[in-house]
C-alpha cells in the first residue's frame, strides 16, 4: 500500500474509490471537512490590489477573441468598443486592435470562436453635424483595467470612458470645446445593432447571421430613451428579445429618432426585419471648455420596466468613480481567491489576467429568466461546455463552489423546462453541439466533488436521456448516432464527426457511470462503465490511432492520423473529426489512459507515442481535444515529461500583450489552463483527482472559503528547476504525482522539492484508470 492508503502501482478506479471511501474520503455529497486555516501571505507575496496585474488587452488579437471593455464577474452587461474587421481577419466578439471604432455596445461575449453573438444597443458619440451614417474612428490612447475602459478618438479628440455593473453600463463622454465647425455634440443609440462576421467566420451547417427582426425605440422623458429589439442568429440561432432604458445626466437640447438613414424629430420609431432604427440626443457644446455628458443604461430580457428597475437599483446616480470602484472591488474579490508568490512579473500578469478572463462567462441572469418561472440563480451563455468543462468549471468548483453549483443547477432546470441538457446555451436558445454531451461531465464533476444545491436525481435523468434518445436536431441538443452506438459499439461514418463523437461519448458514458454509482444505481453503473470502452472499437493498431469506421466495420480508407479537419473535402461539422485529427483525439480517454497504454504496448511505447505528438508539432494548444495530453505522461510514471511539456507550453504559447493567447480563449478555457498549470496542478475534469505538474511560483494559495486554504509550495522552482524531486502533503511523504480532490478541498500544504534533472519521484503510484495493466493480476 502507498502512504495514501491506496494500492501501490497502477490502480483501477474500483480500487481507488474503495480505498478512498475506507479512508473516509470518498464521494461524500457535502462540503469539505475542517482542515488547515488560511495562512497569511509570506514576505514578497502579491500584496495589496491585484488589479494592476490584469491586462484586458491580452488575447484581443491572434483570434483570441477577447474583449477589452468594462464588465463585472459573470455580468451580462459587457460595455466594450465595436470595431471594423480589417483585411481577412475576423472577430466574433467585436474588437480588433487595427480596426476603427464604430461605437460602444452594451453586450458582448468573450473569447469565443465560431460565430458572433450580441453587440446590442450600440452608442456612438460624435461632434458637429448630426448623422446616423456609420462612424469610423481611429483609436488614440486606450486604457483598460477590470471594470473600466477608456479611449481617445483621434478624429475629434473625443474621450470615452466606460464602466459596468451586472446588468447596466455607465458611459462618460468628454467632448471638445465648441468650434466654428462643431457647436453640438450628439449621442447616437442604435437599437438594432449586432456584431456580425459574415462569411469569414467558421462555416456552419446553416446560416447564423445575426439580424434584427423587429424593434422599437422612444424618447420618453427630456433625458431618457428606452426601447427593445428582437434578433435571431449567431452561435445559438434561435430568437431573443432585449430591452433597454437609458438616462442622460442632463436634459437633451434636442432629441428624436431615426430609421435607416432618415433622421426625424418624432419621439418614437419602429422597425421590421433587417431594418435599423435608433434614437439620438443632442447637446450644445461649451464655448471654452470641454463638455462632459454621461449616460447610464440598463438592459433586460424581461421588459423596459425591468431594464429601468435594473438601472435604478445598480446605478442609482451618475457617480462614475463610485460605480467603477464597485466594479473594481468585485474583481478584487474574485482575484484574491488565488494568491501567488514568486515567478516573473510577466508570469504573474498572465496568471491573474487568465483568472480574470475565466470570470466573464456564463452570464449571471438571475432575475432575468423569461424562459420559465424560477427564482433560482440562472445562467446563460454556456457558449461551449465542450471547452469550459475541462478547466474553467473545475477551478470554479474550488474557488467559487456556490457559483459552480448554481451553473450546474441552471443546466438541470434547462433540462426540466426544455427536455434536454444542451452542450451550449445562449440567450435562451441551444447553441451548437461540437462533440459529446458534455453537460454530463459537469454533473459528474460536481457529484464527485460534493457540490451541494444540485438536484442530482433530475440531472441524472438528463444524462440518461442524452445517452439513450436520438434528438430531433443533434446539432443543437443531445447526441447524434445513439442508434449506431447501441448497435455497432461506435458511431459510424454515416454520421458527421463520427470519430469525435465516439471518443467523447465514451467519456460522457463514464461520467454517467460515476453519477449512477454515487446515486446507488449499480446496474446503471455497470452498463455505462462498459459503454465507456466504446472508443476502443475505433482503435486501429496499424496507425496507432482512433480511426473512424463504416457501419460494415471497415476503416476509413487512406487514413492519416495527422491529417487535420476541416479540409478541402469536409467542413467543420461534417468531417470525421471536429477541428482536429485522429492523433489528437486519441489522447482523449481521460477515464482509461491505462487502456491506451496497453494498446500501445506499455509505458515506454506510450511515452514514445506522446513524444511524437509533441515533437512533430501535432499537439496544439489552440484547441481543446488534446490539452490534457501533457499530463498523460504521469499515467506512465513520467511526471518529468509532463514538467517539460507543460513548461514549454507555458512559456511558448502564452505571453502578455494583444496576441498573448494561443488562439480562441474559448470562454476562459485557455486562460484557466495557464492558471492551473502555473500553480502546478491540473484537473482531470469529471473525476475527483488532479495531476501535479511543474509550478512556476514558489507559492500558490487557493482560498477554499470558510477560512480554509490549500497551498502549493515549491521554494526552489525556476526556469531550470522544473522537475519535482520529492513531495510532502501536510508533512507526510507523497510519492505520487496526483492528488485526490479531498486532499485539496480539506485544506493543507503540498511542498515540492524542485531540481534541474528528473528523479524517480511519481513513477509507481499511478492515477486511477478503468483498466489495469496487461498482465496485472487485478486486470
Amino acid at each position: 500500500m502507498s502512504e495514501s492508503g491506496l494500492p501501490r502501482g497502477r490502480i483501477t478506479r474500483r480500487q481507488f474509490l474503495a480505498a478512498a471511501t475506507a479512508a473516509g474520503t470518498g464521494l461524500a455529497l457535502a462540503r469539505t471537512p475542517p482542515g488547515h486555516a488560511a495562512q497569511e501571505a509570506a514576505p514578497g507575496a502579491v500584496a495589496g490590489s491585484l488589479l494592476g496585474y490584469i491586462d484586458p488587452f491580452v488575447g484581443v488579437d491572434n483570434e483570441g477573441q477577447t474583449v477589452p471593455g468594462a464588465q463585472v464577474p459573470f455580468g451580462f452587461a459587457s460595455i466594450s468598443p465595436d470595431t471594423t474587421d480589417p483585411g481577412e481577419k475576423y472577430t466574433t466578439t467585436g474588437y480588433d486592435s487595427e480596426g476603427e471604432v464604430l461605437g460602444f455596445s452594451q453586450t458582448h461575449v468573450s473569447g469565443t470562436g465560431g460565430r458572433s453573438k450580441y453587440g446590442n444597443f450600440r452608442m456612438t458619440p460624435l461632434v458637429g453635424e448630426l448623422t446616423v451614417e456609420e462612424q469610423r474612428y481611429q483609436k488614440g490612447e486606450e486604457e483598460a483595467s477590470p471594470g473600466y475602459y477608456s479611449v481617445t478618438l483621434e478624429d475629434n479628440g473625443l474621450g470615452v470612458e466606460l464602466t459596468a455593473t451586472r446588468l447596466c453600463g455607465l458611459h462618460r463622454y468628454t467632448f471638445p470645446a465648441a468650434s466654428a465647425d462643431a457647436s453640438e455634440a450628439h449621442v447616437i443609440l442604435e437599437a438594432t445593432s449586432v456584431i456580425e462576421v459574415d462569411d469569414r467566420a467558421m462555416p456552419t451547417p446553416v446560416s447564423f447571421m445575426q439580424r434584427p427582426t423587429s424593434s422599437e425605440v422612444s424618447v420618453v422623458e427630456p433625458d431618457r430613451v428606452e426601447g427593445s429589439a428582437s434578433f435571431e442568429g449567431g452561435w445559438a440561432p434561435g430568437p431573443y428579445t432585449l430591452y433597454f432604458h437609458a438616462q442622460f445626466d442632463r436634459p437633451f437640447d434636442r432629441a428624436g429618432t431615426w430609421a435607416g438613414e432618415e433622421i426625424g424629430e418624432e419621439p418614437s420609431a419602429e422597425g421590421g426585419e433587417d431594418e435599423t432604427i435608433g434614437a439620438y440626443a443632442t447637446f450644445d457644446l461649451e464655448e471654452e471648455a470641454e463638455t462632459v455628458v454621461q449616460t447610464r443604461i440598463g438592459v433586460s430580457f424581461t421588459s423596459v420596466e425591468k431594464a429601468r428597475e435594473n438601472l435604478e437599483t445598480e446605478i442609482p446616480d451618475f457617480d462614475f468613480d463610485v460605480t467603477r470602484s464597485e466594479a473594481e472591488a468585485a474583481w478584487e474579490e474574485v482575484l484574491s481567491t488565488l494568491q501567488v508568490e514568486g515567478g516573473t512579473e510577466e508570469e504573474r500578469s498572465i496568471f491573474y489576467t487568465g483568472l480574470y478572463r475565466m470570470h466573464f462567462m456564463p452570464h449571471d441572469l438571475t432575475g432575468e429568466n423569461v424562459w420559465w418561472d424560477s427564482e433560482a440563480p440562472h445562467y446563460e451563455e454556456f457558449y461551449a461546455i465542450w471547452d469550459t468543462f475541462r478547466t474553467v468549471h473545475p477551478l470554479l468548483t474550488l474557488i467559487q463552489p456556490e457559483r459552480q453549483s448554481g451553473m450546474v443547477q441552471s443546466l438541470v432546470e434547462t433540462y426540466e423546462n426544455t427536455g434536454w441538457m444542451p452542450d451550449s446555451r445562449i440567450a435562451g436558445n441551444n447553441g451548437l453541439t461540437q462533440g459529446g454531451s458534455n453537460g454530463d461531465v459537469l454533473v459528474a464533476d460536481a457529484i464527485a466533488k460534493g457540490l451541494e444545491g444540485i438536484d442530482y436525481e433530475t440531472a441524472y435523468e438528463a444524462l440518461v436521456k442524452n445517452a439513450e434518445e436520438e434528438p430531433e436536431d443533434p446539432l443543437l441538443e443531445g447526441r447524434g448516432g445513439v442508434s449506431d452506438l447501441e448497435e455497432l459499439g461506435y458511431v459510424s461514418l454515416d454520421y458527421e464527426r463520427s470519430g469525435t463523437r465516439t471518443v467523447e461519448y465514451a467519456y460522457n458514458d463514464y461520467c454517467i457511470a460515476l453519477v449512477a454509482e454515487a446515486l446507488g444505481l449499480t446496474e446503471d453503473y455497470e452498463k455505462y462503465l462498459e459503454r465507456s470502452k466504446s472508443w476502443e472499437n475505433l482503435w486501429d493498431a496499424e496507425t496507432q490511432s482512433i480511426r473512424p469506421r463504416y457501419p460494415d466495420g471497415s476503416y476509413l480508407e487512406d487514413f492519416d492520423r495527422t491529417h487535420n479537419y476541416p479540409d478541402d473535402e469536409y467542413g467543420v461539422f461534417d468531417a470525421p473529426f471536429y477541428k482536429g485529427n485522429g492523433y489528437q483525439y486519441s489522447t482523449f480517454v481521460p477515464h482509461d489512459v491505462q487502456s491506451l497504454i496497453n494498446r500501445l504496448g506499455g509505458d515506454e511505447e506510450f511515452v514514445a507515442w506522446l513524444d511524437e505528438l509533441f515533437d512533430e508539432g501535432i499537439h496544439t494548444q489552440n484547441n481543446e481535444p488534446d490539452i490534457l495530453a501533457p499530463y498523460l505522461y504521469i499515467h506512465a510514471g513520467r511526471p518529468d515529461k509532463t514538467a517539460e511539456r507543460v513548461r514549454d507550453i507555458l512559456s511558448g504559447d502564452y505571453s502578455t500583450g494583444r496576441t498573448g493567447l494561443p488562439g480562441n480563449d474559448d470562454s476562459g478555457t485557455m486562460s484557466s489552463w495557464y492558471v492551473w498549470s502555473a500553480m502546478g496542478l491540473y484537473p482531470n475534469a469529471g473525476q475527483p483527482y488532479y495531476y501535479i505538474g511543474s509550478p512556476l511560483f514558489i507559492r500558490a494559495s487557493i482560498d477554499l472559503g470558510d477560512g480554509q486554504s490549500f497551498t502549493v509550495e515549491a521554494p526552489e522552482t525556476s526556469e531550470d528547476n522544473k522537475y519535482v524531486l520529492s513531495a510532502t502533503l501536510d508533512g507526510e511523504v507523497l510519492d505520487r504525482a496526483w492528488l485526490r480532490h479531498e486532499e485539496i478541498a480539506r485544506g493543507g500544504d503540498l511542498v515540492l522539492e524542485m531540481g534541474d534533472s528528473p528523479s524517480d519521484w511519481g513513477q509507481d503510484d499511478r492515477p486511477p484508470s478503468v483498466s489495469s495493466p496487461e498482465g496485472d493480476a487485478s486486470a
